[in-house]
C-alpha cells in the first residue's frame, strides 16, 4: 500500500503571515551549501535581495546563483512554472536540483498551492508533496493569529512551525503563541529560527509520515484532547477551527475507510484542514498511518510497529466550521457498519 517518494522531487512550501520571517529563512537555506540542489520558486527577485549572490541569468525570470540554487519567479499558473522548471532541468539548462521550495505569499491559503501536484498529472509523474514549512513572528504572531484566519490556517497544516523574532518578545507572550500553535497543530516540531544549532535539513526533507519512535502522547497518538479555538481573552474565535478525534476499538476495513474519506473531502475538503490517523487495519499486522490537508490526501504508510500496546485505530480531524458531531456520525455509519463485529465499538471526543 505504501508509495515510496524516491524517483519524485519533491516540493516544499514555504508560507507565513506577512511580515513572519519567510525571505530571512529562505535567504538562509539558499546560503547553505548542504541545499546546493534546490530550485526555489518566488514571486520577485528583488524581495529576497538576491542580487549580490546571481553568478548567471538564464532569463528574465530564471538565475542561477553562485550556491547552485536554480531560483524563478511565478508569473501566471504556478503548474506551468514547475513544467518549465522540469523541462529545462531534464534538457539540461539548469543544474539537476532534488528539490523545490515554493514561498507563498503572506496572506496565502497554502492549500492551493499543495493541490496544484495532485491535480495536474504531469506534475503528479514527477514531484511529490515535501513539507509545509510555517514562519510565525513571535511578536505579531499572537495577534496575527487572533485576527486572520489566514494566520490560522497556515499554521493548521505546517508539517515544522518556525518560530521568528524571538530576540524581541515578551517571555510571556513568547509561551502564549507556544501554547496556540500547539492548539492548532498537537504534532508539528516548534523550531526557533534564531537557535544556532537549528538543524535546516529536516525542514525541506522528504515526508516520512510516521515514525514509530516520534514524539507521541502516552497513549502513541499525537492529538488527544479535543480543542475549539479561542482568542488570547479566552472568546471564540471566528475562525471557528475545532478538533474531533475518533478511537475504533476493532481492526477497520481499508476500502470502506477509503471511500468514505474520500467522499467526506470531495465534498468538504476545504474545511478539513487536517487529518492524521493510525489505523489497525484487517489483515495487517503493521499499524497504517494517513494523513491529509484538505483535498489533499499523502500516500499511507506503513509504520515500523505500534507505539504502544494500544492497538485502536485513532483518527484526529481539525476542521474550520465543520460540524464534528456530523462527521461522527458519517464515519460510524458508513465505517463501521462494514465491521465483521456486530457491535463494533468507537468513541469520539469532539468540542
Amino acid at each position: 500500500m505504501s508509495i515510496e517518494a524516491s524517483g519524485f522531487l519533491p516540493i516544499n512550501l514555504l508560507t507565513g503571515f506577512l511580515g513572519s520571517g519567510k525571505t530571512t529563512l529562505l535567504k538562509r537555506i539558499l546560503a547553505d551549501p548542504a541545499f546546493a540542489d534546490t530550485a526555489v520558486l518566488i514571486n520577485e527577485f528583488g524581495e529576497i535581495g538576491l542580487d549580490h549572490d546571481l553568478v548567471e541569468s538564464v532569463d528574465g525570470e530564471m538565475v542561477l546563483l553562485r550556491s547552485g540554487c536554480v531560483c524563478c519567479t511565478v508569473r501566471g499558473e504556478l503548474a506551468a512554472a514547475l513544467k518549465e522548471l522540469y523541462s529545462r532541468r531534464e534538457r539540461g539548462l539548469v543544474p539537476p536540483f532534488r528539490r523545490v521550495i515554493i514561498e507563498s505569499t503572506g496572506l496565502a491559503d497554502p492549500f492551493p498551492v499543495l493541490s496544484t501536484i495532485k491535480a495536474d498529472p504531469v506534475l503528479r509523474h514527477h514531484f511529490c508533496a515535501g513539507n509545509v514549512i510555517t514562519t510565525v513572528d513571535a511578536v505579531n504572531g499572537l495577534h496575527q493569529l487572533d485576527t486572520y484566519i489566514e494566520s490560522n490556517r497556515q499554521a493548521a497544516v505546517a508539517d515544522r512551525l518556525i518560530v521568528t523574532k524571538t530576540d524581541l518578545e515578551a517571555g510571556c507572550e513568547g509561551q502564549a503563541l507556544r501554547a496556540r500553535l500547539r492548539t492548532l497543530n498537537p504534532d508539528a516540531p516548534i523550531l526557533t529560527a534564531a537557535d544556532p544549532d537549528l538543524d535546516l535539513s529536516p525542514l525541506v526533507a522528504v515526508r516520512d509520515g510516521f515514525s514509530s519512535s516520534g514524539s507521541l502522547s502516552h497513549s502513541g497518538f499525537y492529538c488527544e484532547e479535543p480543542m475549539q479555538l479561542v482568542l488570547s481573552d479566552g472568546t471564540p474565535h471566528q475562525a471557528a477551527i475545532s478538533s474531533i478525534s475518533f478511537r475504533v476499538d476493532q481492526p477497520v476495513d481499508w476500502t470502506a475507510f477509503g471511500l468514505w474519506l474520500t467522499m467526506l473531502l470531495n465534498r468538504h475538503g476545504d474545511r478539513v484542514l487536517r487529518v492524521k490517523g493510525i489505523l489497525n487495519l484487517s489483515g495487517e499486522e503493521r499499524p497504517v498511518a494517513v494523513h491529509g490537508v484538505q483535498h489533499l490526501v499523502h500516500t499511507p504508510v506503513h509504520m515500523d510497529r505500534w507505539p504502544s500496546k494500544d492497538r485502536t485505530s485513532r483518527l484526529v480531524f481539525i476542521l474550520d466550521g465543520l460540524d464534528g458531531a456530523l462527521l461522527k456520525r458519517s464515519f460510524e455509519a458508513f465505517t463501521l457498519a462494514c465491521m465483521p463485529s456486530a457491535a463494533p465499538s468507537l468513541t469520539a471526543a469532539a468540542q
